[in-house]
């Protein structure tokens, strides 16, 4: 197994309602899955390769629960990346040189039944986790904006966090609303739905944790 490791910053919007049943370990909220995102990674390697810098990015549709299976994913990787970087990374995200389900990779690799020919193209990425706010672009096939949930009387900005000990994505999410919308091979249309912002740190094994479960 070829060892690797990534430190960086993520924000995922899905059809789902805050919070976001899955996870809770409950069904979705419409009873699919649809769902897209990125994550810039500030510092990694693969073996021998650097991957600072590097940003990826992702559509999901699932037909039902994610767990059930039968999911097209439509993986994209930074045309700046080198065709090292991008071989590496290509990799990472079909859940490769992992653990069996010790990361989101190799879970959701797990469970779908198309994975489309990856997309090199402009990914614009640019999320602070604190303050729940973010915009990716990634050119050709989809726009994310990200945001404080808002008080539906006051206006006024909500903060919600959750917290997965024992979590294979993150320890620690905020979480806000996110617009997006995708075409392509996969096409969707989410307006102010579930999106989290997270700092993740991850390895072969699942993630490198920085709190203490209690």
């Amino acid at each position: 197994m070829t060892p690797w490791e990534i430190q960086g910053t993520e924000l995922i919007n899905c059809n789902c309602s805050y919070g976001c049943p899955c996870q809770f370990n409950a069904l979705p909220t419409h009873g699919f899955c649809e769902a897209m995102g990125a994550i810039s990674i500030s510092n990694g390697f693969y073996d021998v390769v650097r991957l600072d810098g590097v940003n990826i990015a992702v559509v999901f549709k699932w037909p039902g629960p994610i767990h059930e299976g039968k999911g097209k994913c439509q993986p994209v990787v930074d045309e700046r990346a080198s065709p090292e970087q991008r071989d590496a990374v290509l990799k990472i995200m079909s859940g490769q040189d992992t653990e069996p389900f010790a990361t989101m990779f190799s879970v959701f690799a797990s469970t779908l039944e198309q994975a489309y020919d990856p997309i090199f193209t402009t990914i614009d990425f640019d999320v602070d986790v604190d303050a729940r706010r973010g915009r990716i672009h990634v050119e050709g096939v989809f726009d994310i904006v990200g945001e404080p949930i808002r008080n539906p009387v006051t206006g006024a900005e909500h903060r919600a966090r959750i917290d997965l000990p024992l979590g294979f994505e993150y320890e620690i999410a905020e979480i806000g609303s996110g617009t997006s919308r995708s075409q392509g091979n996969i096409a969707l249309n989410l307006n102010s739905t579930y999106a989290q912002f997270a700092r993740l740190h991850m390895n072969n094994k699942g993630l490198i944790r920085h709190h203490t479960a209690t």
